[in-house]
């Protein structure tokens, strides 16, 4: 069941081939990792259109879930508020904030790089490869004691945290291990831009970008619930837009960040890191909805961005052709969406997990507990299917 793209290419297809509009309720399969709002078999809303911009799309998405939502008893307000993908995760460490409660994560690099720590100093200073982030938590040094904060450390070091500072405010000034660290007119700036009062907390989350609004972002979510400012019974839409096009993998490779196929907003930037695409995803509660793009139509571009993915011409060909033919037939401008049905309902229902909503969910190990699927495949089987198992070698 590795199905990658779900109907991605057939729905642009049925674009360049003349249908303005197409709309089917999709039965996919994923091999992905699994969660609770994860499983490998599911249901999608799917929709492409031709001759639009995302905002058509949007739009379309908007009335679609204002529709199910209305007819389950709920009213929802559209248009939903948009967010650029980069101030998401400055702001709140996700992709997929959740907006209904507040806590936005505060940018201190510059304070933290007069410090007269040479730790914090020095890596302040790399204003791209790092980030120094304050989370401020009203009334914070009311509600947790000491010792619970510094448990807190715990936490976020099993996502890679090193540390985790914090600052108490008290009637007689700042309080913490931080503060010998700075001058008094360092800690009057941070004061001003936490806006910081008697009784409030800060915490500070310091290193390599990626790994600080990982841990930050997951520890957001972790307060909110200790604080209970969770209501579950509201209902935050936010569209997420303007996605890097690319991301660096481990070995200091690029992939896609959601598919190659998606229309860039400026191919032609040298600095892979900066190219951003047209693709947008709903979110509602800090969980993904649905997610979609406009299409890249022109088979230059296409095989452009293959280029940069190191996509060799012949692996093009072989495993696209199809698509860059249909491309350089002619092809309008194009693009859709695919709302997950399992998931939403999952919301709508109020539903701590997806297998709740799925009549015959799978395990953690996509395993079906009812057939017992996977099971053992016969000889017989094998030979229908021309394969044929291959003992290991005795070493």
């Amino acid at each position: 069941y590795a199905l990658p793209q779900s109907p991605q290419l057939f729905k642009q297809l049925l674009m360049c081939s003349g249908f303005d509009k197409y709309f089917q309720i999709a039965r996919c399969f994923r091999d992905e990792d699994l969660r609770a709002d994860r499983q490998p078999e599911f249901t999608q809303i799917d929709i492409e259109m031709s001759f639009n911009t995302q905002y058509d799309v949007m739009r379309v998405a908007e009335e679609v879930l204002k529709d199910i939502f209305k007819s389950c008893g709920r009213e929802i307000v559209t248009p939903f508020r948009h967010m650029e993908y980069k101030d998401a995760m400055e702001l709140y460490g996700s992709d997929k904030p959740d907006l209904r409660y507040d806590m936005p994560f505060i940018d201190v690099a510059d304070i933290f790089e007069k410090s007269s720590n040479e730790i914090f100093s020095n890596l302040a200073k790399d204003r791209k490869a790092n980030r120094v982030k304050a989370l401020k938590v009203e009334g914070g040094d009311l509600k947790f004691s000491k010792r619970q904060m510094q448990g807190f450390e715990e936490y976020v070091k099993k996502f890679g945290a090193q540390g985790l500072a914090f600052i108490q405010v008290k009637e007689d000034g700042l309080k913490g291990p931080l503060v010998k660290f700075f001058e008094k007119s360092e800690l009057d700036e941070l004061i001003k831009r936490c806006e910081l009062k008697v009784g409030d907390v800060v915490f500070f989350g310091a290193g390599k970008k990626k790994i600080v609004l990982d841990y930050m972002g997951r520890f957001r979510i972790f307060l909110a619930n200790e604080l209970g400012l969770i209501d579950p019974n509201r209902l935050e839409f936010l569209w997420v837009v303007n996605f890097p096009m690319f991301e660096q993998n481990d070995d200091g490779s690029y992939s896609a960040m959601h598919h190659p196929f998606t229309m860039p907003n400026n191919p032609d930037e040298p600095d892979l890191e900066d190219i951003t695409s047209i693709a947008y995803d709903v979110v509602l509660n800090g969980i993904e909805l649905g997610g979609g793009s406009i299409r890249i139509h022109k088979a230059d571009i296409q095989e452009k961005v293959f280029r940069l993915l190191k996509i060799e011409p012949a692996e093009q060909r072989e495993k696209f052709g199809f698509l860059l033919d249909a491309l350089s037939f002619g092809a309008p401008p194009h693009g859709g969406i695919a709302i997950g049905f399992d998931r939403l309902m999952m919301l709508v229902t109020g539903s701590s997990s997806i297998r709740e909503v799925i009549a015959f969910p799978k395990t953690q190990r996509a395993q079906c507990p009812l057939t017992k699927a996977p099971s053992v495949v016969t000889d017989e089987q094998l030979r229908e299917l021309g394969l044929r198992l291959q003992k290991k070698e005795q070493k």
